[in-house]
């Protein structure tokens, strides 16, 4: 829709009253759907009154008045936009990218532009994988926005089919590796450990993922190896781990390490628990925390089957220098 075809204000009705804000708005605008919707609320597009509202469960009163601030259309497909990678390497069939820190995978509400597909448009031209659709050309899976490291993608389907079941079999029968680096508050309970436990969507924030026994819960397990230990005043702040996945849940890593309580440093959305915690970290060591300004996760290695030549690839990038900074100023090297 047009915003110049949005109707200026919308009046909603007594009967309204109890209803959740996404539900009733679903019910006056049928040309949206209701995760459409919900975006835009997300984005702090909706105002109930005078109001910007965020919460799409608000239970309404009735009566409201609600405007929305729809935003300009976008292209149905995303636009190449000339956007520096980092290739560690390219065929025929795929690349390996060394993604940065602060770059969105692929397009959503909020981040139209600006993603690593806009990159890879632009670098590959029209020799993305299809499979995923026009906004996840060649995407076999992802890192979060402020997550930093290696990622595959397919140039071509028989490719994206063929990482595709390497990925979803984890590892379990074939060459696939995934090895994060994280810095975590506190000292581990073993120096190697296991984390087995569900994950499902927080139904009172969506943004967070939570750990659950309920059925819609998704199995997930996360297996870790302490690498290093950072001590101040005798007792040790912080670790340097690496974290072997097992399955691939969103924000799993954040989840399942602040689930066993020693989230990641940095992490605004499972770690805000935390931040008085800073206070015991030398100055330096707080400066460099301020400086990464994101929790502390690098995909450092990844290796699988070359889908075409069953070749093992193996790839590793070391951290950037906000995460070795940190690392480095934690160690008091």
């Amino acid at each position: 829709m047009d915003p110049a075809e949005l109707p200026p204000e919308i009046v909603l009705e007594p009967t309204d009253a109890g209803k959740r804000l996404d539900k009733a708005l679903a019910e006056r605008l049928p040309e949206f759907s209701r995760v459409r919707l919900q975006g835009l609320i997300g984005e702090g597009r909706v105002k109930v009154g005078e109001v910007v509202e965020t919460n799409a469960s608000r239970k309404l009163r009735g009566n409201e008045r609600i405007v929305i601030d729809l935003p300009p259309p976008v292209p149905a497909s995303p636009q190449g936009e000339a956007i520096k990678l980092d290739v560690a390497y390219e065929d025929e069939d795929l690349i390996v990218i060394n993604k940065p820190a602060g770059m969105v995978v692929h397009p959503s509400n909020g981040h139209e532009t600006g993603t690593l597909v806009h990159a890879l448009i632009a670098h590959c031209g029209e020799s993305l994988s299809g499979i995923n659709g026009v906004l996840r050309p060649g995407i076999v899976h992802r890192l979060d926005k402020d997550t930093s490291g290696l990622l595959v993608v397919a140039k071509n389907d028989r490719a994206h089919r063929r990482l595709a079941d390497q990925f979803a079999d984890h590892g379990r029968t074939g060459p696939l590796e995934r090895r994060y680096l994280a810095i975590v508050w506190g000292e581990m309970p073993r120096k190697n450990g296991t984390v087995d436990a569900g994950i499902t969507r927080s139904s009172t924030n969506r943004e967070r993922m939570v750990v659950s026994n309920a059925e819609r819960a998704r199995f997930a397990i996360t297996h870790y190896e302490v690498l290093e230990e950072f001590i101040e005043n005798d007792a040790i702040i912080a670790s340097l781990i690496a974290c072997q996945l097992e399955t691939g849940r969103t924000h799993q890593i954040r989840v399942h390490l602040t689930h066993i309580g020693h989230p990641l440093l940095g992490d605004a959305l499972y770690g805000s628990g935390f931040k008085t915690k800073e206070r015991f970290l030398s100055d330096k060591a707080r400066k460099a925390l301020a400086g990464l300004n994101r929790q502390a996760l690098h995909a450092e290695t990844l290796a699988f089957e070359h889908p075409r030549t069953k070749e093992v690839l193996d790839f590793s990038a070391p951290p950037p220098k906000d995460f070795a900074a940190l690392h480095a100023a934690l160690a008091k090297t």
